[in-house]
Protein backbone atom coordinates (compact mmCIF):
# COMPACT_ATOMS: atom_id res chain seq x y z
CA UNK A 1 0.00 0.00 0.00
CA UNK A 2 3.01 2.32 0.04
CA UNK A 3 4.47 3.92 -3.10
CA UNK A 4 7.89 2.49 -3.95
CA UNK A 5 9.07 3.46 -7.43
CA UNK A 6 10.71 0.48 -9.13
CA UNK A 7 13.14 -0.55 -6.38
CA UNK A 8 12.69 -1.87 -2.84
CA UNK A 9 14.75 -3.80 -0.32
CA UNK A 10 12.93 -6.25 1.89
CA UNK A 11 13.77 -7.70 5.29
CA UNK A 12 13.96 -11.51 5.59
CA UNK A 13 10.32 -11.57 6.76
CA UNK A 14 9.14 -9.70 3.63
CA UNK A 15 8.58 -6.34 5.30
CA UNK A 16 10.04 -3.19 3.75
CA UNK A 17 13.56 -2.36 4.96
CA UNK A 18 13.07 1.25 6.06
CA UNK A 19 16.85 1.80 6.30
CA UNK A 20 16.95 1.66 2.48
CA UNK A 21 15.59 5.03 1.38
CA UNK A 22 15.39 5.84 -2.34
CA UNK A 23 13.25 8.96 -1.95
CA UNK A 24 11.06 9.34 -5.04
CA UNK A 25 13.07 6.56 -6.67
CA UNK A 26 13.35 5.76 -10.35
CA UNK A 27 11.04 6.86 -13.14
CA UNK A 28 10.95 3.56 -15.07
CA UNK A 29 11.72 -0.14 -15.15
CA UNK A 30 14.67 -1.80 -13.40
CA UNK A 31 16.09 -4.74 -15.39
CA UNK A 32 19.25 -5.58 -13.47
CA UNK A 33 20.80 -5.26 -10.04
CA UNK A 34 24.18 -6.37 -8.73
CA UNK A 35 25.56 -6.00 -5.22
CA UNK A 36 29.25 -5.22 -4.86
CA UNK A 37 31.32 -6.76 -2.06
CA UNK A 38 31.31 -3.34 -0.30
CA UNK A 39 27.49 -3.37 -0.23
CA UNK A 40 27.01 -0.79 -2.99
CA UNK A 41 24.26 -1.64 -5.47
CA UNK A 42 24.39 -1.31 -9.24
CA UNK A 43 21.02 -0.77 -10.87
CA UNK A 44 20.38 -0.83 -14.61
CA UNK A 45 17.19 -0.47 -16.58
CA UNK A 46 14.98 1.85 -18.60
CA UNK A 47 15.02 4.81 -16.18
CA UNK A 48 16.36 8.29 -16.90
CA UNK A 49 15.98 9.84 -13.46
CA UNK A 50 16.66 8.92 -9.85
CA UNK A 51 15.09 11.04 -7.12
CA UNK A 52 14.20 13.64 -9.78
CA UNK A 53 17.77 14.01 -11.08
CA UNK A 54 18.94 12.84 -14.52
CA UNK A 55 20.50 9.38 -14.36
CA UNK A 56 20.53 7.63 -17.73
CA UNK A 57 19.89 3.89 -17.45
CA UNK A 58 22.57 3.07 -14.82
CA UNK A 59 23.21 4.12 -11.23
CA UNK A 60 25.17 2.91 -8.23
CA UNK A 61 23.57 3.29 -4.83
CA UNK A 62 25.07 3.24 -1.38
CA UNK A 63 23.79 0.55 0.97
CA UNK A 64 21.27 3.02 2.43
CA UNK A 65 19.71 3.77 -1.01
CA UNK A 66 21.36 7.14 -1.58
CA UNK A 67 23.15 7.81 -4.87
CA UNK A 68 26.85 6.97 -4.77
CA UNK A 69 28.36 10.23 -6.01
CA UNK A 70 31.80 8.62 -6.43
CA UNK A 71 30.36 6.68 -9.40
CA UNK A 72 30.13 9.22 -12.22
CA UNK A 73 28.82 8.05 -15.59
CA UNK A 74 28.57 11.56 -17.07
CA UNK A 75 25.72 11.60 -19.60
CA UNK A 76 25.47 7.82 -19.24
CA UNK A 77 23.99 5.47 -21.79
CA UNK A 78 21.52 6.21 -24.57
CA UNK A 79 19.23 3.18 -24.10
CA UNK A 80 18.27 0.32 -21.80
CA UNK A 81 20.62 -1.67 -19.58
CA UNK A 82 19.63 -5.33 -19.20
CA UNK A 83 22.70 -6.78 -17.53
CA UNK A 84 25.25 -5.75 -14.92
CA UNK A 85 28.07 -7.90 -13.59
CA UNK A 86 30.91 -7.12 -11.22
CA UNK A 87 34.36 -8.57 -11.84
CA UNK A 88 36.66 -9.69 -9.03
CA UNK A 89 38.85 -6.62 -9.65
CA UNK A 90 35.86 -4.29 -9.13
CA UNK A 91 35.35 -3.46 -12.79
CA UNK A 92 31.75 -3.47 -13.99
CA UNK A 93 30.31 -5.02 -17.15
CA UNK A 94 27.17 -3.44 -18.54
CA UNK A 95 25.13 -4.91 -21.37
CA UNK A 96 21.96 -3.76 -23.05
CA UNK A 97 20.52 -2.06 -26.10
CA UNK A 98 22.62 1.13 -25.95
CA UNK A 99 24.90 2.35 -28.72
CA UNK A 100 26.79 5.01 -26.80
CA UNK A 101 28.32 5.63 -23.39
CA UNK A 102 28.98 9.16 -22.24
CA UNK A 103 28.53 10.40 -25.81
CA UNK A 104 30.98 7.96 -27.47
CA UNK A 105 30.00 4.97 -29.61
CA UNK A 106 29.74 1.81 -27.52
CA UNK A 107 27.64 -0.93 -29.07
CA UNK A 108 25.70 -2.78 -26.39
CA UNK A 109 28.56 -3.75 -24.06
CA UNK A 110 30.89 -1.63 -21.96
CA UNK A 111 33.22 -2.22 -19.04
CA UNK A 112 33.53 0.51 -16.45
CA UNK A 113 36.11 1.25 -13.81
CA UNK A 114 34.96 1.44 -10.20
CA UNK A 115 34.51 5.23 -10.53
CA UNK A 116 32.16 4.93 -13.56
CA UNK A 117 34.69 5.88 -16.22
CA UNK A 118 35.01 3.67 -19.29
CA UNK A 119 37.74 1.03 -19.00
CA UNK A 120 39.83 1.71 -22.13
CA UNK A 121 41.70 -1.61 -21.73
CA UNK A 122 38.48 -3.45 -22.67
CA UNK A 123 38.23 -3.19 -26.45
CA UNK A 124 35.18 -4.64 -28.20
CA UNK A 125 35.83 -2.96 -31.55
CA UNK A 126 32.48 -2.55 -33.33
CA UNK A 127 30.75 -4.40 -30.51
CA UNK A 128 27.49 -6.27 -30.97
CA UNK A 129 24.83 -5.65 -33.61
CA UNK A 130 21.80 -6.24 -31.36
CA UNK A 131 20.69 -6.46 -27.72
CA UNK A 132 22.83 -7.98 -24.97
CA UNK A 133 20.52 -9.62 -22.44
CA UNK A 134 23.03 -11.35 -20.17
CA UNK A 135 26.64 -11.31 -19.05
CA UNK A 136 28.49 -13.73 -16.79
CA UNK A 137 32.07 -13.67 -15.56
CA UNK A 138 33.90 -16.98 -15.32
CA UNK A 139 36.44 -17.67 -12.55
CA UNK A 140 39.28 -17.34 -15.11
CA UNK A 141 38.11 -13.79 -15.97
CA UNK A 142 36.60 -14.72 -19.33
CA UNK A 143 33.21 -13.22 -20.07
CA UNK A 144 30.11 -14.89 -21.48
CA UNK A 145 27.73 -12.61 -23.36
CA UNK A 146 24.25 -13.67 -24.49
CA UNK A 147 21.52 -11.87 -26.36
CA UNK A 148 19.90 -11.38 -29.72
CA UNK A 149 23.02 -10.37 -31.66
CA UNK A 150 24.35 -12.14 -34.74
CA UNK A 151 27.75 -10.46 -34.97
CA UNK A 152 30.52 -9.48 -32.58
CA UNK A 153 33.08 -6.99 -33.84
CA UNK A 154 31.93 -7.69 -37.41
CA UNK A 155 32.26 -11.49 -37.26
CA UNK A 156 29.31 -13.90 -37.19
CA UNK A 157 28.50 -14.85 -33.61
CA UNK A 158 24.92 -16.00 -33.15
CA UNK A 159 23.60 -14.94 -29.76
CA UNK A 160 26.47 -16.22 -27.60
CA UNK A 161 30.11 -15.21 -27.39
CA UNK A 162 32.91 -15.73 -24.89
CA UNK A 163 35.36 -12.88 -24.55
CA UNK A 164 38.86 -12.72 -23.17
CA UNK A 165 39.37 -10.28 -20.27
CA UNK A 166 40.57 -7.62 -22.76
CA UNK A 167 37.33 -7.81 -24.80
CA UNK A 168 38.68 -9.84 -27.70
CA UNK A 169 36.75 -12.88 -28.93
CA UNK A 170 37.97 -16.08 -27.25
CA UNK A 171 38.66 -18.15 -30.37
CA UNK A 172 39.12 -21.33 -28.31
CA UNK A 173 35.31 -21.60 -28.07
CA UNK A 174 33.57 -22.99 -31.15
CA UNK A 175 29.77 -22.85 -31.12
CA UNK A 176 29.37 -23.63 -34.81
CA UNK A 177 26.44 -21.74 -36.30
CA UNK A 178 25.42 -20.66 -32.81
CA UNK A 179 21.95 -20.45 -31.35
CA UNK A 180 18.67 -19.84 -33.17
CA UNK A 181 16.87 -17.80 -30.50
CA UNK A 182 17.51 -15.22 -27.78
CA UNK A 183 19.87 -15.96 -24.91
CA UNK A 184 18.58 -14.41 -21.69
Amino acid sequence: GTTQNYLIRLNPDGSKDTSFNIGSGLNALVCSTAIQPDGKILVGGNFTTYNGTTQNYLIRLNADGSKDTSFDIGSGLNALVYSTAIQADGKILVGGNFTSYNGATQNRLVRLNADGSKDSSFNIGNGLNAVVWSTAIQPDGKILVGGNFTTYNGATQNRLVRLNPDGSNDNSVHIGSGLNALVY
